[in-house]
């Protein structure tokens, strides 16, 4: 029946309950989970969860190395929690602001045997809500009727997994003309993903030839940098400089991605300043957090280029990231253009990492 919800509108469904505090339930071949996030789990439905049986946490590798957890699942790692472990001890665990105040969070228990599927699952789903990557997770019987008696979302692990790893299909919703400071004639286009997710957006300064490489900015949303003109990255020039090329040639389009904090969302990029105050780098902020160093989708630019007409670019862009992705996409790079702006004393050690650990061409 065409009411139903549809396996996407279910994980956006279960996003959003992920992010209230609310459990789901995780199903595949007889086996079953539910799963909470660690970030929002209230003291009560840590009782709750415990009355069902035996729980577990699952953090990603990166988080676990912090920890010096052991890791048997490869990208992730599941623990039992002990008796004693309280709400607060699980949240130390998933969040790393304390770390440096308190060190020593062990003992650990690794878990080796089972599948390790849906705890992986758990993880692909609180990275897509922006939330940190720690679940909590306790087995269960009868889980679809469990799901039903208690309002819960259920999601299979089958259908689920390959859309937690494609791009969102995206759909133009909005176009109207805007010029703007750089260039008197520009347009805005209005993207929106059918995963639920945020609305990504397209400005065409003057009139790009859709049969030549256009002047293409890959920009990702910095509301730090890009709005309150932080001094902590290179953002905010970027886009200005960028905008400002365009209009000097004439012509131009710049994909503005709401992909905050490279992909993390702006409360975690918060998260990872707070590290880098205590003394790490970007990038080792990301691994404490539990992320890598970058969960963008550079796809979805490829995928408005495409829908705009344009398969030719010359692409604004110090990362060799943007390059492979436009390339692999069948969006031909006929040349980079250096975007080199913005540094000063407050980014210097940001952008020297970003060279150094990134790749990017400074």
């Amino acid at each position: 029946m065409s009411l139903m919800p549809s396996m996407i509108e279910l994980l956006a469904r279960a996003r959003v309950d992920l992010r209230m505090g609310l459990p789901v339930v995780l199903i595949q071949d007889g086996t079953a989970a539910l799963a909470i996030a660690a970030e929002s789990l209230s003291h009560d439905r840590m009782t709750d969860l415990r009355a069902l049986g035996s729980v577990s946490l699952a953090l990603t590798s990166r988080r676990a190395e912090t920890l010096k957890i052991q890791v048997y699942d490869g990208d992730i790692a599941r623990i039992a929690l002990p008796d004693s472990a309280d709400r607060a001890w699980v949240q130390a665990l998933a969040d790393p602001a304390g770390d440096l105040n308190s060190p020593m969070k062990g003992p650990f228990t690794s878990l080796r045997t089972g599948k390790a599927d849906l705890h992986r699952l758990a993880i692909a789903l609180l990275k897509s809500a922006r939330l940190l990557p720690a679940a909590v997770l306790v087995s269960l019987a009868d889980a679809v009727d469990f799901a039903a008696s208690h309002g819960l979302t259920v999601i299979n692990h089958t259908a689920a997994a390959p859309l937690l790893s494609q791009s969102s299909p995206l759909h133009p919703i909005a176009a109207a003309r805007l010029p703007v400071e750089a260039a008197g004639a520009g347009r805005l286009h209005i993207y929106r993903p059918e995963d639920g997710g945020e609305e990504h957006y397209a400005i065409e300064i003057g009139r790009p030839d859709r049969n030549a490489p256009v002047l293409t900015r890959l920009h990702s949303a910095c509301f730090t940098g890009d709005v309150l003109g932080s001094l902590k990255c290179d953002c905010g020039p970027q886009l200005r400089g960028a905008l400002a090329q365009m209009g000097q040639e004439g012509a131009g389009v710049l994909l503005y991605l709401n992909q905050e904090g490279r992909g993390i969302g702006l409360a975690n990029k918060m998260r990872a300043y707070s590290l880098q105050d205590q003394g790490f780098d970007t990038v080792e902020a990301n691994h404490r957090l539990g992320f890598e160093d970058d969960e963008r989708d550079f796809r979805l630019g490829s995928a408005i280029l495409r829908q705009l007409g344009f398969d030719q670019v010359r692409l604004l862009t110090n990362n060799p990231k943007k390059i492979a992705m436009m390339e692999h996409t069948g969006i031909k790079v006929t040349q980079r253009v250096p975007l080199q702006v913005g540094e000063n004393d407050h980014n210097r050690a940001y952008l020297a990492t970003k060279a150094a650990k990134s790749g990017h061409m400074l």
